[in-house]
């Protein structure tokens, strides 16, 4: 029996249509094998049940089934013979096993090993989405979508790879031969049929993770770093008195602008507690005084953390959980409280801190509550992004973290509108899945799990200039979720709305030289007008070849060079923090722009260039993202997909390696036009351990 049901295996791709009745199988069969110019294989059962019906009026008994199986199985491993690259099978046996158990409560030993056994290189769920037709042969109009569960449910459970398709026949014939198309990419790159299930799902391209793995094989592109950007080299500076002058252009500009703050704010903050983490993990309370560990491992993060533990924001409330958890806490060793406390703080039955996002986590306190920073941003979007009575609040979050964000937010709302009687609207956006990026091994092939699934890393924060693209803002500010204060919000708010209002006389000036090129108005003393401005104003570098263009070619370049998305980036003073900073680039085309580039991103050769860089990247942009005709720039156009990040960890002991994608105020905007702004150190204060909490401008409350 089992010799009946056995497949025959050829270098053919097999593709299985599968669903209940009246699902559009048939007809999608008929429509794959022309589009590829090979057979499909019809379904046995319509023919031998027909007949049967024809013959004695009588329908389908538990006693056909297996007959019905060993049928289609025949005529699939006959139309192998004559397929050319794809056979396309109407139905298999795993329909037959479902129908048996649907409709007899059984099945037939043979046939559930057959179905459990048999491979396609992709089965197509058909939905159920189409509208029923009644034949001799059909008799459950009803209950579809319950039927459908079983079918999809008994794929699930045996692990076949399968995609599912909706909508009318153009729509599903149309996505099939895409999948399809991708599904050979994908073989040729050595994927299995999982794996590329696996990928389609994420909505990932097969081109590029084949890109991906270029990068990782072949490594990144050297940037040439022409010389640090300092002020007046790329640095503008700004007195107090201009800061103020740009502030009211801006706020006099306003009314007519839609504004929205945008703050990344996806991950835990497991960096955060980093050093935490590891006492906990290593050290052991029986054996060891701290005072020994921290001089053991020259620990002196936890010594400061210890020390001045009475400083945090959340210190009273590990007090007084500790004093319930504890009832002899007060008669506690020293050691013994110091290290409850570190425990307290981490462990999930608690405050669980290194596991949360830094947006809900306690960074100041006040005196009568304790802020979180998804408060001090909200404070801070009402201050310098509000018109018309809207401020307008944008958090890209995790999903397994935006109900915590939703908790915070929700209460804060009310209370804010009514105290500066402002309307808040705070939105959310995820990374979005199709910018996951593949791990590899060492051996630079895909790194597997222990249940052999090829595994995924989210692309690092460059995906978000998808989320950033989906804004329907003229104006957007943008800085990191940790990167707040406790004081002097007025000045935050004064350099923020500086910034803005640079980027609008900025743009204006862009827009009114775009509208005049684009209607032909220009004579050569415009044309020289409007090259001293990019150049002066805008930090372009115009080609050698300038001068010997047409004035037709000269108009075109200085228009494609205007026409794009603005930033003014605040830079402050290099004080030593880890991060990015402003240089000039050399471009392939031989010209220069200004970048941020990171210190993962300079070669070694280079160094020697960038230890001479005087500011610092604290990611502080202020963006415009509409062209001068109101329309929104699409973002993605703007990327410059030679750049990136080859990073390396480590998971379940193992090392891994990936590409991550241009970063979002890297290489995801290389390609706008950028000016760099000097704003006060002030601005600037990222909470990148929990030791920072203890600066003085997250201390105490001056203004």
């Amino acid at each position: 029996m089992e010799k009946n049901l056995k497949q025959q295996h050829t270098n053919i791709i097999k593709i299985a249509l599968y669903g209940p009745e009246s699902t559009g199988k048939t007809t999608l069969a008929k429509q794959l094998s022309e589009s590829f110019s090979t057979n499909w294989i019809p379904e046995f059962a319509r023919d031998y049940l027909q007949q049967k019906w024809d013959t004695s009026k009588e329908e389908c008994t538990y006693e056909d089934l297996l007959p019905i199986a060993i049928g289609q199985i025949k005529l699939e491993n006959e139309g192998l013979e004559k397929a050319n690259t794809y056979l396309f099978c109407d139905t298999n046996v795993m329909v037959t096993k479902v129908f048996s158990e649907m409709n007899f409560l059984k099945c037939d030993e043979a046939i559930l090993k057959a179905a459990k056994k048999h491979k396609y290189d992709l089965i197509f769920l058909t939905d159920v989405d189409v509208p029923w037709e009644k034949d001799d042969l059909r008799d459950a109009p009803e209950n579809r979508e319950i039927t459908m569960g079983f079918f999809e449910r008994s794929l699930i459970e045996n692990k076949k790879p399968y995609i599912k398709l909706a909508g009318n026949k153009e729509t599903r014939l149309k996505k099939a031969i895409d999948i399809l198309q991708q599904l050979e990419l994908a073989k040729k790159a050595g994927f299995n049929s999982n794996d590329f299930v696996a990928i389609y799902k994420k909505g990932i391209c097969i081109n590029t993770i084949s890109k991906q793995f270029e990068m990782i094989n072949n490594g990144i592109p050297e940037l040439l770093i022409n010389r640090p950007a300092t002020l007046n080299d790329g640095i503008a500076t700004l007195t107090p008195e201009e800061a103020k002058y740009h502030a009211d252009f801006f706020d006099e500009k306003k009314k007519n602008l839609k504004l929205k703050k945008f703050v990344p704010a996806s991950g835990a903050a497991s960096r955060m507690f980093k050093f935490l983490l590891e006492f906990i993990n290593d050290f052991e309370l029986e054996n060891e005084s701290i005072n020994a560990y921290i001089n053991r491992k020259k620990d002196k993060n936890l010594a400061l953390f210890i020390f001045a533990k009475d400083k945090f924001p959340f210190y009273e409330n590990v007090i007084n959980t500790l004093k319930k958890e504890y009832p002899n806490y007060d008669q506690l060793t020293s050691d013994q409280k110091e290290y409850v406390f570190v425990k307290t703080v981490l462990s999930h039955q608690h405050f669980d801190f290194s596991n949360k996002p830094k947006g809900i986590l306690p960074f100041h306190k006040y005196d009568n509550h304790i802020a979180t920073p998804i408060e001090e941003h909200l404070q801070e979007c009402i201050a310098y992004a509000t018109s018309n009575g809207k401020s307008n609040l944008h958090f890209t979050v995790s999903k397994e973290h935006l109900n915590g964000f939703q908790e915070k937010v929700t209460p804060l709302l009310q209370t804010f509108s009514k105290a500066h009687n402002v309307e808040i609207n705070v939105s959310y956006s995820f990374q979005n899945e199709s910018t996951d990026v593949i791990a590899l091994n060492e051996q630079n092939i895909p790194f597997r799990d222990e249940k052999d699934h090829i595994v995924f890393r989210p692309g690092g924060h460059g995906a978000l200039i998808e989320n950033l693209n989906q804004l329907n803002s003229d104006i957007v500010f943008i800085k990191n979720i940790d990167n707040v204060i406790q004081n002097h919000l007025h000045e935050i708010a004064l350099y923020k709305k500086a910034l803005a209002g640079i980027l609008i006389h900025l743009q204006e000036q862009v827009f009114n030289y775009l509208k005049q090129m684009e209607n032909n108005q220009l004579s050569n003393e415009m044309i020289h007008e409007i090259e001293n401005f990019a150049c002066k104003k805008l930090n372009c570098t115009i080609s050698e070849s300038f001068a010997k263009y047409t004035k037709e070619s000269k108009i075109d370049y200085l228009f494609t060079l205007l026409n794009r998305p603005i930033r003014v980036c605040g830079m402050v003073k290099n004080e030593g923090e880890p991060g990015g900073g402003p240089f000039w680039i050399k471009n392939t085309n031989g010209t220069l722009s200004l970048q941020i580039i990171e210190a993962s991103q300079i070669a070694d050769n280079q160094l020697s260039i960038a230890k001479k860089a005087t500011h610092f990247n604290p990611v502080d942009l202020v963006c415009g993202l509409k062209d001068y005709q109101g329309q929104a720039f699409d973002l993605l156009q703007f990327v410059d997909e030679n750049t990136g990040f080859i990073v390396e960890k480590n998971k379940n002991g193992k090392k891994i390696k990936a590409y991550e994608l241009p970063g979002l105020w890297n290489g995801a905007m290389a390609n706008w036009t950028t000016v760099f702004v000097e704003v006060p150190l002030v601005t600037f204060s990222p909470v990148k351990t929990v030791n920072d909490l203890l600066k003085p401008t997250h201390q105490s409350v001056n203004g």
